[in-house]
Order: C-alpha cells, then sequence, then structure tokens
C-alpha cells in the first residue's frame, strides 16, 4: 500500500512538472507600445478625412489640416521624421474601436476627452479647446438653442453633441449623419433645421458659405486629446506624447498650427 502511495504521489508531481513546464501558457508580457512603433519605424494615426480644416484630403490627394500637422510634429518627435507616419481615415463612429483594438497607434481627430471615453482609452493632455455651437441658414429665424425645440437638429454619429443636446434640448429631433458634409448638405435642402458639433469644425462652413451662419453662443467646453489603447502598455508612449504637446506648446507650435488653419 505504502509502494502504491508513493507510486502515485510520482506520478501527481510529474503530471504538475508536465503541466508548467510543458502545456502552461506562457506569461503574458505585457507589448510596450513605445518601443513597438520604434521597432516598426512608422506611427500609425487615425484621422478624420471630414472634418476640415482638422484633418481633410486636398487636391493632390493628400492628408491636411491641424491634426494631420500634429501627428507629423509627434513622428518627428518619437521617429525624427515628419514622414514616417501612416493615416488611417476613421469616423466619430469607429475611431474608438481602430484605437482600442490595435489598428491604429493613435487617433487624433477632434475626439473631446470625457469620463466615458476614459474608461475605454487612455488620453494625452488636451492640445485644443472646442465649444459646441450651431449652424444654421443665414435666412433662419432660430436665434438661440431653445428654439431648436421640436426642430430637426442633425448631430454625427460617435459625437458629443449628440449626448448634450439630449440634455440641453430634450425635445429636439435628433437625426443623426454619418458624414458633416451629409449634415451640411441635409440643412441646405432643408431636412434639418440646424447642426450642432463642434465649433472649430462647423466654423468652416460658416466661412466658406455666406447662406449659413453659426449661433454666437456656445454650449460646452470641448477638450480635445489624443486617444490610443488603455493601459500599461502605453504608459511609456503617453509619457512621450504629453511631452512632445507640452513642447509644442511651450515653443508656440500650436498657435502657429491655429493660424495656419484658420483657427484663430
Amino acid at each position: 500500500m505504502r509502494n502504491l502511495a508513493i507510486v502515485l504521489t510520482l506520478i501527481f508531481l510529474a503530471l504538475v512538472a508536465i503541466y508548467f513546464f510543458i502545456l502552461a501558457p506562457e506569461k503574458y508580457t505585457p507589448v510596450n507600445l513605445y518601443e513597438q512603433i520604434i521597432q516598426r519605424g512608422t506611427l500609425k494615426v487615425g484621422i478624420n478625412i471630414d472634418s476640415k480644416p482638422f484633418g481633410f484630403v486636398d487636391e493632390k490627394g493628400e492628408i491636411q489640416g491641424y491634426d494631420a500637422d500634429l501627428a507629423r510634429y509627434i513622428a518627428q518627435y518619437i521617429l525624427k521624421s515628419p514622414n514616417a507616419v501612416q493615416f488611417v481615415p476613421v469616423t466619430p463612429a469607429n475611431r474608438m474601436l481602430k484605437a482600442s483594438t490595435g489598428e491604429v497607434d493613435i487617433v487624433i481627430a477632434t475626439m473631446t476627452i470625457t469620463p466615458q471615453r476614459l474608461e475605454i482609452l487612455d488620453f494625452s493632455i488636451p492640445y485644443d479647446l472646442a465649444g459646441q455651437a450651431v449652424l444654421i441658414k443665414s435666412t433662419s429665424a432660430i436665434t438661440s438653442i431653445n428654439d431648436l425645440a421640436g426642430q430637426n437638429v442633425g448631430v454625427i454619429f460617435g459625437t458629443t453633441a449628440e449626448k448634450n443636446m439630449q440634455n440641453l434640448v430634450p425635445s429636439a429631433n435628433l437625426l443623426g449623419f454619418k458624414s458633416y458634409k451629409d449634415a451640411y448638405l441635409a440643412l441646405k435642402n432643408g431636412s434639418i433645421n440646424a447642426i450642432t458639433s463642434d465649433d472649430t469644425i462647423l466654423s468652416r462652413f460658416a466661412i466658406d458659405d455666406r447662406s449659413v451662419k453659426l449661433l454666437p453662443k456656445r454650449y460646452s467646453r470641448e477638450p480635445y486629446g489624443i486617444g490610443f489603447q488603455k493601459g500599461v502598455s502605453s504608459r511609456e508612449f503617453k509619457e512621450n506624447i504629453d511631452f512632445a504637446i507640452s513642447d509644442m506648446k511651450q515653443k508656440n507650435v500650436i498657435n502657429r498650427l491655429r493660424k495656419k488653419w484658420g483657427l484663430s
């Protein structure tokens, strides 16, 4: 009986050894996003190409804008080349998914830092500040946000404007659009009475087209941040991104970009 117990013990120990040293999965080591980007030699940037002057495609088919320039500056800081950028078009509806799954390293796409988004992504320090505005036809009788009660108001899927409007004017009829261009065309043809979004984005329509205008008041503060995967793997990357933004502010680069793209 004693010999049987010894044999069973040895078999058990052998099975434990086989599991831990042969069958057990390797210990998970978090990927360092910063080192991964350095090794790859390119920075994959999610950018909205429907938000001029922040991100758009020019007549040569190249992606330009405030956010594009910001991405190139960060690439210069991290990879020593402003051209070490691979732009990936995103929309307000899918940009968080693309960042959280690692399809892109960062998202620079007029994305407001909110407590809800901080549950899913990590963010840099703010690089700019916008305010929610309302775009209407120049001939419209609407004079304040309160006049939007019962009116058809366009919002862009995935933006903070939708939730803000639900709180500000619960009785407004919110209609979602995939792009700013679609919403703008709906305003022009009378399908909606107004568009609400960030003033920095809507202002371009008022500048280019005198048949529309912005109401003067702003209804929120929208700090723009750069979003990326949440967790310890992004810690060193965030430190470098934050340093780059702080450096841009200190050297007046941010102000020069704002002037370049007509934001100040």
